[in-house]
C-alpha cells in the first residue's frame, strides 16, 4: 500500500492568495475552485471563497487549501503565535509546515521568497543539527521550517 499526506490548511478568505504566493515560491500547477464553481449563487458572500484548492510541483511540494465557510478573519489578538525564547521554540500552533531540502542555496531561495511579508521567528543560517535552518510565520498566519538535511553517517 502506498500512501500520502498532504497539509490541508484552513483559511478565512485568503485561500486563493495563500495558494497563488505559494505557487510562486514552490512552482507547480495551481487549481482553485470556488463554492461558486460549486453551484453557489454568485451574490452569496462567499461564492468566491475557495471550496477545493492546491498547489502540487514537480519538486515534490503539494498543499492544499480552503477557505472556511462564513468564517471572518481572526482578529490578531486571537491570531496563532510561535517565538523563540531561551533558545526554545514557544507556541500557541498545532503545527507548523517543514521544507526540507539538500543544499543551502536550495533552501534559502524558498526562504527569501517566504519570507516576504513575513515574521521571522528564527533566522535562517547554520544549526547544530543541520547546515541551515530558519522559522518563519508567512503573510498568511502559517508557521514554516525550513531546513537542509544534514548528512547521513551510518554508525
Amino acid at each position: 500500500m502506498s500512501i500520502n499526506t498532504v497539509a490541508h490548511l484552513n483559511f478565512r478568505g485568503q485561500a486563493r492568495a495563500a495558494l497563488e504566493f505559494y505557487q510562486s515560491v514552490f512552482g507547480g500547477q495551481l487549481l482553485v475552485t470556488t463554492y461558486g464553481d460549486f453551484g453557489m449563487p454568485a451574490g452569496l458572500p462567499d461564492a468566491g471563497k475557495v471550496v477545493f484548492g492546491h498547489v502540487v510541483a514537480d519538486n515534490g511540494f503539494r498543499v492544499m487549501a480552503y477557505d472556511v465557510p462564513g468564517a471572518e478573519p481572526l482578529p490578531a489578538a486571537d491570531a496563532p503565535t510561535t517565538r523563540r525564547e531561551n533558545g526554545t521554540t514557544i507556541t500557541s500552533e498545532p503545527f507548523f509546515l517543514s521544507v526540507r531540502g539538500e543544499t543551502v542555496e536550495e533552501v534559502g531561495a524558498l526562504w527569501a521568497a517566504l519570507a516576504d511579508g513575513a515574521t521571522v521567528v528564527e533566522p535562517f543560517g547554520p544549526a547544530q543539527w543541520a547546515p541551515a535552518f530558519g522559522m518563519l510565520t508567512d503573510r498568511f498566519g502559517v508557521t514554516w521550517v525550513l531546513d537542509v538535511a544534514a548528512e547521513y553517517v551510518p554508525a
